[in-house]
């Protein structure tokens, strides 16, 4: 058996993950990592092929695709540690179109040098969260985040198009949410001992940093202290979202006046007079619900990924 299990999305990217698999193996051979490979099927393969990884007695399982493919397979290793299964490291090759939790923690986009970390085998503890209501009232699990409103209905708009590039794509797909989702619901929203009552456009709880290819949601995030970050921006014309965006692309929005920024291990959220289109790491979870409750659990999954400078 080998030590390593590459879990691979053909689909990934609309089609970049079966592009990228000669690549992928050229390197995975180049670097001497002993490793099997296999390919998803169709959605929640990745959680089913992660459970038999696990049975199999893998050492290390890696997710070659997007943030749909990184998110199966955090599911199916929760799932795993759950039920008090062994519980292998977990490493990313990029072949999505955002691959924005590889981004958030520093993992190269480009196969060789991701590979070489892999090697390398730097690894550390990650919290995971757990989003419940919409089409998961059981529960799912995210590493990236969970996004309400704006977002969600952006990401529905991104996967209508040709893949042009994981930014571009995106970029797009924002400035046509800009005009056709400018009526937020009334919502509470409560975390920290707060609880907030507003036409909300944009509910963001970030464990990692970015979204949307690049968009940085949360500057100050930190993937194992035990806190989502939140960003919250209020209802608010077409020309003030325009003018929003340059601060997303380089996390300055916390400064605007539309923005309410915060940190909690929990929140709540309740929709008062509308439903709550909702995504989590890039998969929609929700188009109709009017609640969800997201909750951050601590240092669940070892990651293999650069360490932070105060841990080198």
């Amino acid at each position: 058996m080998k030590s390593i299990r590459v879990i691979l999305n053909p689909a990934a990217g609309h089609g970049n993950g079966a592009r990228l698999l000669p690549s992928i193996e050229a390197a995975l051979t180049r670097h001497a990592l002993d490793y099997d490979l296999v390919c998803t099927g169709y959605p929640g393969h990745a959680v089913e092929l992660t459970g038999q990884a696990i049975r199999d007695g893998v050492e290390l399982i890696v997710a070659a695709g997007g943030d749909g493919t990184v998110n199966e397979v955090v599911n199916g290793l929760m799932r795993s540690k759950l039920s008090g299964g062994h519980l292998p490291t977990f490493g990313v090759l990029c072949a999505g179109r955002g691959n924005d939790f590889a981004g958030s923690i520093g993992i190269p986009e480009d196969i060789d040098p991701a590979c070489k970390l892999l090697k390398l085998g730097q690894s550390r503890l990650l919290d995971v969260g757990r989003v419940t209501g919409g089409i998961h009232p059981e529960g799912r699990y995210f590493i990236n985040c969970v996004g309400v409103g704006f977002d969600a209905v952006a990401t529905i708009e991104v996967a209508k198009l040709p893949r042009w590039g994981g930014f571009l794509s995106f970029l797009i797909a924002i400035l046509k949410t800009i005009f056709l989702y400018n009526h937020a619901p009334l919502a509470t929203i409560e975390y920290g001992g707060e609880i907030i009552k507003q036409r909300s456009l944009m509910i963001s709880m970030m464990n990692g940093r970015r979204l949307g290819a690049g968009f940085i949601m949360a500057p100050d995030s930190k993937p194992d202290d035990g806190l989502l970050d939140l960003c919250i921006a209020e209802q608010m014309s077409p020309l003030q979202i325009m003018r929003l965006v340059p601060h997303f692309m380089h996390g300055t929005q916390a400064s605007q006046k539309n923005i309410r920024t915060g940190k909690a291990a929990v929140i709540k959220i309740e929709a008062l007079d509308g439903p709550l289109p909702a995504q989590t790491d890039g998969e929609i979870i929700s188009t109709d619900g009017r609640s969800l409750i997201v909750e951050l659990l601590t240092r669940q999954i070892r990651v293999i990924c650069p360490l932070p400078a105060e841990e080198q």
